[in-house]
């Protein structure tokens, strides 16, 4: 039996980490677990964060996991230590692009857009300690935005009043580069490069997120060799019929989704 790959988030967010790993593996079979149940994670007390990480690795690792993404931004800020102390199977971990972002901006201001949980981390503190001094970065914390996209409105007059909330005064501070720090956000990219404008780049990390889970299935020997498409398998703490609704609608088809007993 060929043993999957197990994707998590608080919520929908992560299936945009989710499609970029079905590219960059094609072949490898994915279980998706969307702890809606729980979200959104952003504003909860640290100790619940590492609570419900922790219970989702170990229900992946009961569904015969061999390797462990989070693609929670919140969840990596505050529990991916903890975890990979746990737990022995590779943990790949996203966490906001700051680096590349630093390399790209032209005008040396960079706006982080992300969770109120994920700029408050020690993790997140460390990975701004390491950038240059020469370059300045805005922290944006988003409530609400996850929320959107969790109901599914990428686009409604309530989701864009929010995104200009939060990202006009970066631009205005000449930010000429936006870092995405929340998987929910790519879903609403759109919305997003329209407020700042085509001038601004904006940075996901999903793709090196791909890279680096292809990277170490590799290096430990585990990637599948099989020649067929992999499976796709979704779970949630959530209502079902909820969330199958907006990961439809996000995943670009139509998808069955299994209920983990909360």
């Amino acid at each position: 039996m060929t043993k999957p790959v197990g994707v998590f988030d608080s919520g929908v967010g992560g299936l945009s980490v989710l499609r970029e790993i079905r590219t960059a593996l094609p072949s490898e079979d994915l279980i998706y677990v969307a702890d809606s149940g729980y979200a959104p994670y952003g504003d909860r007390p640290e100790e619940f964060i590492q609570t419900r990480a922790t219970a989702i690795v170990q229900f992946l690792i009961s569904q015969q996991a061999k390797a462990v993404v989070v693609a929670c931004n919140t969840a990596t800020g505050i529990a991916i230590d903890a975890l990979r102390a746990e737990f022995s199977i590779p943990l790949v971990a996203i966490e906001p692009a700051v680096k590349p972002a630093a390399a790209l901006t032209r005008s040396g201001i960079v706006g982080i857009l992300a969770t109120t949980q994920t700029l408050s981390s020690s993790k997140f503190s460390r990975l701004l300690a390491g950038q240059s001094e020469q370059v300045r970065f805005l922290l944006q914390p988003c409530p609400g935005l996850v929320e959107r996209v969790e109901d599914g409105e990428l686009s409604s007059p309530a989701t864009r009043a929010l995104v200009e909330r939060y990202v006009r005064p970066l631009v205005e501070q000449g930010a000429d580069t936006l870092v995405l720090g929340c998987t929910h956000y790519p879903f609403l990219e759109n919305v997003i490069q329209s407020v700042a404008g085509p001038a601004v780049s904006i940075i996901d990390p999903a793709v090196a997120v791909a890279r680096e889970l292809h990277r170490r299935l590799q290096m430990n020997g585990l990637l599948s060799d099989d020649s067929e498409k992999g499976s796709d398998r979704f779970w949630t703490t959530g209502n079902p019929a909820e969330v199958q609704a907006v990961m439809d609608l996000l995943w670009l088809k139509h998808v069955n989704v299994s209920v983990i007993e909360r």
